[in-house]
């Protein structure tokens, strides 16, 4: 199903015009230096502008240069995201800061893509954002802002109907400034185009939406079909030699895979058991964990990697680890 395409050059117009005069005062855009941007659109991905602002404070104050977070142990690093989930991300930014502090940033989304990290959304927003690359940028905010003013009902989870919405931000981006058009559309989402009680009245495109004139805004987007959880029950082993804690790194568990965490056994099932001790939630995964008292000895597993518990966040800053062994010190 092909849109029908109100004015793309008025649509971008009157999106600019608005964005420079409505857009919010966030530190990530006091300049367009491509590494900000970079963090700041990777640490929006997980959560809102509100929580996120102190959180980039931080980091950039820790790492203030690519080559400062380039030149950082990754144990700094996970330190310093600790709190924001979704680890692996910190992770590819400090693998794709070694390489960039070595190269130099490119300029164009498609040499971007090729970076740890950089999905086609990341990579569009820094090029066109700090570049001024005419490509436009699809995210959450965005696909909602275009499937109202277009009126599609599209599956946007699926490849097909996403390029739909792809290629309209693209033309939207290609139409004026990619800066302010893609700031626009995100910052329109955010504070406008809402998912419940959007205030139309002050929207740039109100004229234009097909949604607001069909009655449709409650319906649109389409909502993806919600992923449902997994139970797993994990029997984690604590292994401690003095103050120090045994890890390996993890290949058992579907959750924090590759990263360091307890030896143990894991299983999938189809309930919740009767008996846990601790529950705990990543993704769509719905851990119930039982514990055992914890296995002291002088000695040390050659296998296991032996750490102070006052650094354990250094390794794996996930909060489950915390939680464990908490619950081990009543034990």
């Amino acid at each position: 199903m092909k849109p029908a395409i109100p004015q793309i050059d008025k649509l971008s117009h009157s999106l600019t015009l608005w964005y420079k005069a409505n857009q919010r005062p966030l530190p990530w855009r006091m300049d367009r230096d491509p590494y900000r941007v970079w963090i700041s659109e990777v640490m929006l991905q997980q959560t809102t502008v509100a929580a996120v602002i102190p959180y980039y404070e931080r980091f950039l104050k820790n790492f203030p240069t690519i080559k400062a977070l380039a030149k950082s142990p990754l144990e700094n690093v996970l330190e310093s995201w600790a709190g924001l989930g979704y680890y692996s991300r910190a992770r590819n930014l400090h693998k794709s800061a070694i390489q960039l502090a070595a190269s130099g940033f490119p300029k164009t989304a498609a040499e971007l893509l090729e970076l740890p990290g950089f999905g086609p959304y990341t990579s569009r927003a820094v090029s066109s954002i700090a570049f001024g690359e005419s490509v436009g940028v699809l995210d959450g905010n965005v696909i909602r802002v275009l499937s109202r003013v277009f009126g599609l009902a599209l599956p946007w989870w699926n490849s097909k109907e996403r390029q739909t919405l792809q290629d309209l931000a693209d033309k939207l981006a290609q139409a004026n400034d990619s800066y302010f058009v893609n700031q626009g559309l995100m910052e329109l989402g955010a504070t406008i185009c809402t998912p419940q009680s959007p205030t139309c009245l002050l929207c740039p495109w109100n004229q234009s939406c097909v949604a607001r004139d069909k009655n449709l805004i409650a319906n649109l987007p389409t909502k993806k079909p919600r992923k449902e959880f997994e139970v797993w029950v994990w029997q984690p082993e604590i292994y401690l030699s003095g103050d120090l804690i045994g890890l390996q790194k993890n290949d058992y568990t579907p959750f924090l895979k590759g990263q360091m965490l307890f030896p143990g056994q894991i299983k999938k099932s189809s309930r919740k058991p009767k008996t846990y001790d601790l529950k705990h939630g990543i993704t769509h995964h719905d851990i119930y964990i039982q514990l055992k008292a914890p296995i002291k000895s002088k000695s040390r597993k050659k296998d296991f990697t032996w750490i102070k518990r006052q650094d354990l966040k250094k390794i794996n800053p996930s909060n489950l680890l915390q939680k464990v062994l908490a619950k081990i010190d009543t034990f």
